[in-house]
């Protein structure tokens, strides 16, 4: 029996309407669009109000199903990558299984914050090569909900959204080749939504639910650990395209000198989105197939680079 590969057919992304400006902010934060835009690149970030996690996940899938009119039935698995899901339990994954009637598929959450979708996309191509035959990936967050937006450090840097891909089983390899990555040892560079340890028998009363980040201490590791692993990743490899994590200009830049690519080769939405965790990827993927920069016909070599939480990260090379 031939081995079968996951091959990406289709991409959607769904943004809540609300766009927050950094002038917007600059009404109850000491900060202004200036001060923003030189240190990070972003101009602004989408909001979500009412929706949820699993709502905006549930549109994305919604998206695959309807633009490919493949039968929700006929998906093996969902696999929803997320820091912040509705619940502890239901899984976001469930919830959007529930929401398409694809009753067939199995369906889990991936928590690797902003490596979240490199894992999950892994992850699923994983369970291609061992014998199923389609499943739907996303990467979906509202991490205004994790925010304390009186914390200028991080209230300015992040944004909700959701996007994802159709996966199907091809003779030929797509995803040529991964890397995943983690230290434990810096867990607690970034931080959100922590449940506080307490029950009838113990209390505590130290607690901190609302992100925090370490920032030079992920500024470094990106620059160092990432950037390392990446060059090791790519080897002699020609790449088209890299899609990095959407965090930081900054960042993005220095990476590109580091590798010593052009920075045309990394493409960039985070002025529009601010940083969507594990959402950054497929929204920016989904751009680039919908304005034709990128085609879903096996021609053009892409990296996915995803780092942040964890501390995690990872690299995909797949051919498109």
């Amino acid at each position: 029996m031939s081995m079968s590969f996951g091959k990406i057919i289709a991409t959607a992304r769904y943004l809540p309407e609300k766009i927050v400006t950094n002038d917007d902010l600059a009404e109850w934060l000491d900060t202004s669009d200036e001060w923003i835009q030189s240190r990070t690149g972003i101009k602004q970030r989408h909001i979500a109000e009412a929706e949820n996690t699993s709502d905006m996940c549930s549109q994305v899938a919604k998206k695959l199903v309807d633009h490919t009119t493949i039968d929700p039935l006929s998906l093996d698995f969902i696999i929803v990558a997320t820091m912040s899901p509705d619940y502890t339990s239901p899984s976001v994954a469930c919830q959007v299984q529930g929401q398409i009637g694809a009753t067939q598929a199995m369906a889990f959450d991936v928590t690797a914050a902003c490596a979240g979708f490199v894992y999950a996309l892994a992850t699923a191509e994983n369970f291609i090569r061992g014998g199923m035959r389609r499943g739907i990936v996303i990467g979906g967050e509202k991490t205004s909900k994790l925010l304390d937006w009186h914390d200028r450090s991080s209230a300015v840097l992040f944004g909700d959204g959701a996007a994802g891909v159709l996966l199907e089983a091809t003779e030929e390899p797509s995803i040529i080749k991964q890397m995943l990555r983690a230290d434990g040892k810096q867990s607690q560079a970034l931080t959100a939504g922590y449940h506080a340890n307490k029950n009838i028998f113990h209390e505590e009363t130290e607690t901190s639910p609302a992100l925090t980040m370490d920032g030079r201490g992920i500024w470094n590791f990106a620059l160092n650990d990432v950037t390392k692993s990446l060059k090791e990743f790519v080897g002699e490899e020609s790449v088209d395209y890299y899609l990095l994590h959407q965090a930081n200009k900054r960042i993005i830049e220095k990476i590109a000198r580091k590798m010593s690519e052009p920075l045309e080769k990394f493409p960039m939405n985070l002025m529009n989105y601010g940083n969507t965790s594990a959402a950054s990827i497929p929204i920016l993927l989904d751009e680039l197939v919908e304005t034709k920069q990128l085609s879903l016909n096996g021609k053009q070599k892409i990296v996915l680079t995803g780092y942040g939480g964890g501390l995690a990260w990872g690299n995909l090379l797949i051919q498109l």
